[in-house]
């Protein structure tokens, strides 16, 4: 791994893995991940819900095992909101997409893996362009990881959402007709996605802010006032860890353009 970009709020988020074992509950309300039992997988969290990204993708891979979803998610939330480097960003989806596709090989009734396969190529195709993506036929495969991942863990929020932007970006890229009949992408499972993602997970700022997106690519212009809303609930909320800190940052940043 080169030289990672450091989190922009250094000492905001000073948890300690007790502090991460009490909050647990609310820290992984998005992903419905077990609270582990082995405290190197812990110690890994605790860096990433600091905002110790690099340090979090280095301690999970070293723990291995449920390890390897922390690294996994660590090096999205980085590649998303921190790299600025286009070809790094996606390179770093794709070794995401590859160390996913693995453990999901290894442990085939493991949400976390198939969830992260599907994230970590959904927003590599954002970066390819999702018009091309399809053309390469990733959309089956993020659609299929999504949905095993929410076969395997109904109480995944992110994972709902991740689905839910699916439908979105490809109704909105090729129109309904070919969206449905050729990648199973339909207007009503995307809002349905959507809403249960925050029915699971109301105080989700992403889930806000992709919702608002979805709506707007589902529905149209005249959403936008709904939009707006939405956006303004995710800029106003008080974030858990690092990365709803960049959530959040996101929404403010996006209501000042």
């Amino acid at each position: 791994m080169g030289k990672w970009a450091p989190f922009p709020h250094p000492g905001e988020f000073d948890l300690s893995p007790e502090d991460v074992r009490a909050r647990w509950g609310r820290l992984h309300a998005g992903d419905a991940e077990p609270l582990p039992a082995d405290e190197a997988v812990l110690n890994a969290w605790t860096l990433f819900h600091r905002g110790e990204f690099h340090k979090a993708v280095e301690a999970g891979l070293k723990a291995r095992g449920d390890g390897i979803t922390v690294a996994n998610k660590a090096t999205c939330i980085y590649a998303t909101y921190l790299e600025k480097k286009e070809k790094a960003r996606l390179e770093l989806f794709q070794e995401v997409a590859q160390r996913a596709e693995a453990q999901a090989q290894r442990e085939p009734r493991n949400a976390a893996a198939w969830y992260m396969q599907g994230y970590s190529l959904g927003r590599y195709s954002q970066g390819i362009s999702v018009a091309k993506a399809l053309a390469q036929g990733l959309g089956g495969k993020v659609k299929d990881s999504l949905e095993q991942a929410i076969k395997l863990n109904p109480r995944h929020a992110e994972a709902h959402l991740a689905l839910g932007a699916f439908h979105a970006e490809v109704i909105d890229k090729v129109g309904a007709l070919i969206g449905g009949m050729t990648y199973g992408a339909k207007r009503e499972t995307g809002l349905k996605l959507f809403q249960e993602a925050l029915r699971l997970h109301p105080q989700s700022a992403i889930g806000l802010i992709e919702y608002a997106n979805g709506l707007v690519m589902l529905e149209g212009e005249s959403k936008m006032a709904e939009a707006t809303a939405l956006y303004e609930r995710a800029a106003s909320m008080d974030p858990a860890d690092a990365a709803e800190r960049l959530n959040v940052a996101l929404a403010q940043a996006e209501l000042q353009e």
